[in-house]
C-alpha cells in the first residue's frame, strides 16, 4: 500500500502544471467531448506507466545495493529541481485535431508521445525500481496522473485559478526532494 500512496501522490503533484496537463486543457477546449478525452488520457497513461514500471523494476534488478540508493536518491532530487521548472506546450501545436478525427484517439495518442520522457514517466520508473512492484506503482502512478489531469478537462480554467501551479509545483518538489533524502538515509 505505500507503493500505491507514495507514488500516487508524487505523481498527481507532479503532474500539476505540467505539459501533459497543458495538453489534457487544450484538448478539452478543443474537442469539447470530456469523456473521449478522458478515456484517451486513461489508456495512453496505463499504457506508458505499466511499460515504464517494467523497465523500472528490471533496472532496478540489475543495479544492487548502494548504486541503485544513490541513483534513487540522486534521481528524486534531481525530479524535484525539475519539478520548480514550469512546463509549457512547445511552439506549434503539433496534436491539433483534423475534421473527423476521434478525441479518443487524437488524446491517447497525444498523451503516450508527450509523457514519454517526462517528469512523471521518470518518477513512475524510479518508483518501479525503488518499490519493485508492478501493481501498486502502476496503480498509484496512473491515478496521480487521472486526480490531476481528469478536473482539468472539466473545469478547466476556473479550477487554475483556485489552485495556483505555483504553490502545486513547490509542494511536488519538495515532496520529490524528500523522496529522494529518505532513500538517501536510509530511512
Amino acid at each position: 500500500m505505500t507503493a500505491f500512496l507514495t507514488s500516487l501522490g508524487l505523481v498527481a503533484l507532479a503532474e500539476m502544471g505540467d505539459k501533459t496537463q497543458l495538453l489534457a486543457l487544450m484538448l478539452a477546449t478543443r474537442f469539447r467531448q470530456p469523456w473521449a478525452v478522458v478515456g484517451g488520457i486513461l489508456a495512453a497513461t496505463l499504457v506508458n506507466h505499466v511499460l515504464t514500471a517494467v523497465v523500472g523494476i528490471e533496472v532496478g534488478g540489475l543495479v544492487a545495493g548502494d548504486w541503485l540508493k544513490w541513483g534513487l536518491g540522486a534521481a528524486f532530487v534531481v525530479m524535484g529541481g525539475w519539478t520548480l521548472i514550469p512546463d509549457k506546450l512547445d511552439g506549434d501545436d503539433k496534436s491539433d485535431a483534423r475534421q473527423g478525427q476521434s478525441a479518443f484517439i487524437t488524446t491517447a495518442i497525444s498523451f503516450f508521445l508527450v509523457e514519454m520522457g517526462d517528469k512523471t514517466q521518470l518518477a513512475t520508473l524510479a518508483l518501479a525500481a525503488q518499490f519493485k512492484d508492478l501493481l501498486w506503482v502502476s496503480a498509484g502512478t496512473v491515478v496521480g496522473m487521472m486526480l490531476a489531469d481528469v478536473p482539468v478537462v472539466f473545469l478547466g480554467e476556473r479550477l487554475t485559478r483556485l489552485i495556483p501551479a505555483e504553490k502545486m509545483r513547490i509542494g511536488a518538489a519538495v515532496l520529490f526532494i524528500l523522496q529522494g533524502a529518505a532513500i538517501l538515509l536510509g530511512w
